[in-house]
C-alpha cells in the first residue's frame, strides 16, 4: 500500500502528512480539519481565537476555555515554573514587541523591553480547575503557546491516526517530525529524518536521524531571523533579559516518544551551553538529542549515536 500524502501551508510553515491506510484520503481530510481547528483556537496571532479571548480579558476577568486549551495552558505554566521560566508561555508581550518573523519586526528600545518584562510572570496566570477558567492578573499580559503548540498538535494527530488503524506514517509540522510505526520503504523499517545544517541554506543537511515511532523536534537560530545592521536576532527568547537567548547553540534536536516533550526540552536546553545541554541529554532516560554549536561542532547524546548518520 503506497503512502498517501497531504501538503499544507499553515502556521507559518509547510506541513506534510503521510500515512498508509485503505481510507488515507478520508483520514488526511479529517487531520487537516483538526489542524485548522487547532490553529483557529490556539493561535496568538488571530484576534478571534479562544486563546486571544483570554488575552483580551487580562487584568479584567477570568475566561472559561475548552478542556484541551485549559490543559495545555496548565501544562505550559507548570513546566515553565519548574524550568525557572526558561519555558515561558506568558512571553506573549515580548514576542509581539519584537515580532521576529513578521514584516514589522524591529529591535525595541531598552525601555520598551523593560516594560514588557513586567508582564511575563508565570505566577500571574491564575487557573481555576473546577470552572476551567484562565485569568491573567495584569492588564497587557498575553499567553503565547508557540513553544508547545506544534508538539501538542503532532501528538493529537498521531493519536487520531493510530485509533483509526494507521500503522505506518509520518507527521511533519516543519521542524517537528513524529513517526508512526515502521517505514515500509526502508529495509531497516526506520524513517530517516534530515537535520538542517544551521550555517547553510535550507536543504543542506548535516546529519540523518533514524527514527521509529518517535518524535524528532529541531529548533535553531536560522528559523526566523531579524537582521539589524551587522547583528542577527533569532526567535528563541530569554524571558529574564527580554532578548533572544545569547549562547553558543545554533541548533538543538530532541528525540523523544512524545512531541510535546520534544518541544519542552528544546526550549529548556536552548538556554544552556552545548556541553551542558549534552550532559543533560546523557542523564535523562526519556530523551536523546543532538546539539550543533555556532562554530559547527556536533554533540550527540550517547544513546542517540547508533541512530545518527553524519553527512559530509
Amino acid at each position: 500500500m503506497p503512502l498517501e500524502t497531504r501538503v499544507l501551508e499553515m502556521m507559518g510553515t509547510v506541513i506534510t502528512l503521510s500515512i498508509e491506510h485503505s481510507e488515507a484520503q478520508l483520514l488526511l481530510e479529517h487531520a487537516q480539519k483538526m489542524l485548522e481547528d487547532f490553529q483557529q483556537r490556539f493561535s496568538a496571532n488571530q484576534e478571534d481565537s479562544e486563546l486571544m479571548k483570554v488575552n483580551a480579558q487580562a487584568g479584567i476577568k477570568p475566561v472559561k476555555v475548552p478542556t484541551d486549551l485549559f490543559n495545555l495552558i496548565k501544562k505550559g505554566r507548570d513546566m515553565g515554573i519548574s524550568s525557572h521560566s526558561k519555558l515561558n508561555i506568558a512571553i506573549g508581550p515580548l514576542i509581539k514587541l519584537w515580532h521576529i518573523g513578521f514584516n514589522d519586526a524591529r529591535v525595541p528600545t531598552v525601555q520598551e523591553i523593560e516594560e514588557k518584562l513586567a508582564l511575563v510572570h508565570l505566577e500571574d496566570i491564575e487557573l481555576n480547575e473546577a470552572d476551567q477558567t484562565v485569568f491573567l492578573r495584569q492588564k497587557g499580559m498575553e499567553i503565547d503557546l508557540g513553544a508547545l503548540a506544534k508538539g501538542y498538535f503532532a501528538d493529537q494527530l498521531k493519536n487520531y491516526f493510530q485509533t483509526k488503524g494507521v500503522q505506518s506514517g509520518i507527521i511533519d509540522l516543519g521542524g517537528n517530525v513524529l513517526t508512526i510505526g515502521e517505514s515500509t520503504k526502508n529495509p531497516e523499517g526506520v524513517w530517516q529524518i534530515g537535520i538542517q545544517n544551521p550555517m547553510e541554506e535550507r536543504g543542506n543537511l548535516v546529519a540523518v536521524i533514524k527514527s521509529k515511532d518517535q518524535s524528532v523536534v529541531t529548533s535553531g537560530i536560522y528559523e526566523r531571523v531579524l537582521k539589524s545592521g551587522e547583528k542577527k536576532y533569532h526567535h528563541i527568547f530569554d524571558s529574564v533579559t527580554g532578548y533572544p537567548v545569547d549562547n553558543d547553540i545554533a541548533s538543538l534536536t530532541i528525540v523523544s516518544d512524545q512531541s510535546l516533550d520534544g518541544e519542552f526540552w528544546t526550549t529548556i536546553l536552548f538556554h544552556e551551553s552545548p556541553g551542558k545541554a549534552l550532559n543533560w541529554l546523557n542523564q535523562m532516560p526519556q530523551i536523546e538529542g543532538m546539539v550543533i554549536s555556532r562554530t559547527n561542532e556536533l554533540f550527540v547524546s550517547d544513546k542517540l549515536k547508533p541512530h545518527v548518520v553524519l553527512l559530509e
